[in-house]
C-alpha cells in the first residue's frame, strides 16, 4: 500500500502530515528540476508558509529530464516523506505542497501552460549547474550547447531552463499576464545575476527587443541555498516504510540544519513568508553565498574526490579520517580568508558546524556522488578562493588538493585499477586528455589546466598554480591519495 491522501490516516501519529485541506492549495510556483534536494529544501520552507495559512502557494514541479520523480509521486497524489537524520534518531514529515509534477520532454507545451498560467507568481529552480547551458569558466551562455541550438530553432519546444523561460515570458508578456520571478536555488556563483545574464542573452540571440524587457521588467533575484541531502537508497525507502505502514518511492532523507538566504526583490514584492521556517531575506545574498561555495561546498568536494580515491564510500567515513578533517579544516580556513562577510557573521561557528554536519554518521552521503558534474563546480567552490589567494600572494596548498584529486579521479581508473563511473558533460573529453597523458603528473596537470570551460587561461597560465597543482597532483599518483593527504594535512 502506498502514501497517498487515502492512506494518510494510517500513519502512526508521531509522523507529521499536512493539516490544511490540499484541495484549497492554488498553485503559485513552478519548479523546474524537482529532485531531492529541492523536496529537502524549498518545498519544506513552502509547506510552512501554507501550513501558516497563506493557501496561494501550491508546487507545480517540472522534470526537465527523466519521468521517474513522477512516477514516484503521482500515484502518491504527490505527498512524500521528509526523513530528517541525525546521530540521535529520525523524524519524519509529510510534505504536502507539491500539486503536480510536469515530465517537459514528454510534453513541452504542458509546462508552458503552467508557466504561462497567470497564477503563477514565482518559478524557482534547482536543475544543477549544468542545467543552464553555460561555461562556468566565464558564466556565459554556451550559444554553441546543442539543446541551445534546438531551443532557439524551435521556441515552442524548448529542452533547457532558458529555453523554457524565454518562452513562458514571451507568452506572458502577449497576453498581457504579469511576469513571473526567477528564483534560481543553485550553486551558481552571484546566482540571480548569472541566470539573468543567461537567460537575457539566449533572448536576444532571437529578438534584441524582448531582451531589453527581461533585462529591464523581470527580477531574477540571488540566493544561497544549504542542506545536505544525500541520494535515497534502496535501503532508506524500506526503513522509512517500516515506520510509516505505507510505502513511499518518493522519500527524502537530509539532516537537521537547513538555510536559506534570499535577496527580497519579487515582482510585486509578492513571495510566501519563508522566514516562518527560518529562511532570511536580505538586501545582498552575495557574502553568504561566497561562504556557502567555498566553504562548504570547497571542502566538500575535496573531500569527495580524495576521499573516493582512498576507497571511502562516504563523507562521514572520509572526514573520521583525522587527516581528511585537519585538511577539510585547511580548506575552509584558508578559503574564510579570501570572504568579505557583513558585521556579526560568524565564519568560525559556521566552520565548525560544517566539520559536524560532515561528520554526521546518519547521512550516507556518498562521495562517488558528490564528484559528479565536477567540471560545472571547480571554479565557484575552489578556483575562485585559489585566484583570491594568488592575488595577495598567500599558499593554496590546501586548495589544490580538490584540484588534483579531480584530475585524477576524471581519469576513470581508481588507485586498484578499477574503472570509475566519471558522470560528467565533459567526461569523455576528459578521459581523452587524460588517456594521451596517461598518469604523469606534468602532463596530465598541463592538459586538463587547457579545458577553457574550467580553467581561465589567466589562472591556468600562472606558474604559482601551475606548480602547486602538479606537485599535489605526482603525490596522489605516487603515493595514493590517502598518503597525499597525511601529507599535506
Amino acid at each position: 500500500m502506498r502514501l497517498s491522501e487515502k492512506t494518510l490516516a494510517r500513519l502512526p501519529a508521531e509522523v507529521a502530515r499536512p493539516a490544511y485541506a490540499r484541495a484549497r492549495v492554488a498553485n503559485g510556483i513552478v519548479h523546474l528540476g524537482i529532485g531531492a534536494f529541492q523536496r529537502a529544501h524549498q518545498a519544506m520552507y513552502t509547506e510552512a508558509a501554507i501550513a501558516a495559512g497563506d493557501t496561494r502557494w501550491g508546487i507545480v514541479g517540472a522534470s526537465l529530464r527523466s519521468p521517474s520523480v513522477r512516477d514516484q509521486l503521482k500515484p502518491q497524489d504527490c505527498l512524500y516523506t521528509l526523513a530528517v537524520r541525525s546521530a540521535e534518531g529520525e523524524k519524519l514529515r509529510v510534505i504536502g505542497a507539491i500539486k503536480d509534477v510536469l515530465v517537459a520532454p514528454e510534453s513541452p507545451e504542458a509546462l508552458l501552460r503552467a508557466l504561462s498560467d497567470p497564477a503563477i507568481v514565482i518559478v524557482t529552480l534547482t536543475v544543477t549547474e549544468k542545467g543552464y547551458c553555460y561555461d562556468p569558466a566565464t558564466a556565459a551562455l554556451d550559444e554553441t550547447h546543442p539543446d541551445i541550438v534546438h531551443d532557439l530553432a524551435t521556441p515552442n519546444q524548448p529542452r533547457t531552463a532558458p529555453g523554457f523561460l524565454v518562452a513562458a515570458l514571451r507568452r506572458r508578456r502577449e497576453a498581457n499576464v504579469r511576469p513571473f520571478t526567477v528564483l534560481c536555488c543553485d550553486n551558481l556563483p552571484h546566482n540571480g545575476q548569472t541566470v539573468a545574464r543567461i537567460v537575457t542573452r539566449f533572448a536576444e540571440l532571437s529578438d534584441a527587443d524582448f531582451a531589453r524587457f527581461i533585462r529591464n521588467e523581470i527580477a531574477f533575484p540571488s540566493t544561497m541555498v544549504d542542506r545536505i541531502t544525500p541520494a535515497t537508497t534502496d535501503g532508506d525507502r524500506a526503513a522509512i516504510a517500516a515506520r510509516l505502514t505505507v510505502e513511499d518511492a518518493a522519500a527524502v532523507v537530509t539532516e537537521p540544519f537547513s538555510q536559506w538566504v534570499i535577496e527580497d526583490r519579487f515582482a510585486g514584492g509578492i513571495r510566501p513568508d519563508w522566514s516562518i521556517a527560518g529562511a532570511e531575506f536580505v538586501a545582498d545574498v552575495a557574502p553568504y553565498e561566497n561562504m556557502k561555495l567555498r566553504l562548504l561546498n570547497g571542502a566538500h568536494s575535496t573531500l569527495a574526490y580524495l576521499g573516493y580515491l582512498a576507497g571511502y564510500e562516504t563523507v562521514s567515513d572520509t572526514i573520521g579520517d583525522p587527516n581528511y578533517r585537519r585538511l577539510a579544516e585547511g580548506v575552509m580556513d584558508d578559503a574564510a580568508t579570501t570572504l568579505k562577510m557583513p558585521p556579526g557573521a560568524d565564519v568560525a561557528s559556521y566552520k565548525h558546524a560544517l566539520i559536524e554536519r560532515f561528520a554526521n554518521p546518519a547521512l550516507k552521503h556518498r562521495t562517488w556522488q558528490i564528484c559528479m558534474d565536477g567540471s560545472q563546480k571547480l571554479p565557484q567552490r575552489l578556483l575562485g578562493s585559489i585566484r583570491d589567494r594568488l592575488a595577495v600572494g598567500a599558499p593554496i596548498d590546501h586548495l589544490v588538493m580538490g584540484v588534483a584529486g579531480w584530475m585524477r579521479y576524471v581519469t576513470g581508473i581508481d588507485e586498484h585499477g578499477q574503472p570509475i563511473d566519471v558522470r560528467d558533460p565533459l567526461a569523455a573529453r576528459l578521459r581523452a586528455l587524460a588517456d594521451a597523458a596517461g598518469l604523469a603528473a606534468d602532463r596530465l596537470a598541463a592538459a586538463l589546466l587547457e579545458v577553457r570551460e574550467i580553467f581561465a587561461p589567466e589562472l591556468a597560465a600562472d606558474p604559482r598554480f601551475r606548480a602547486a597543482v602538479t606537485r599535489a597532483l605526482a603525490a596522489i599518483i605516487q603515493k595514493g591519495a590517502k598518503q597525499a593527504v597525511a601529507e599535506v594535512a
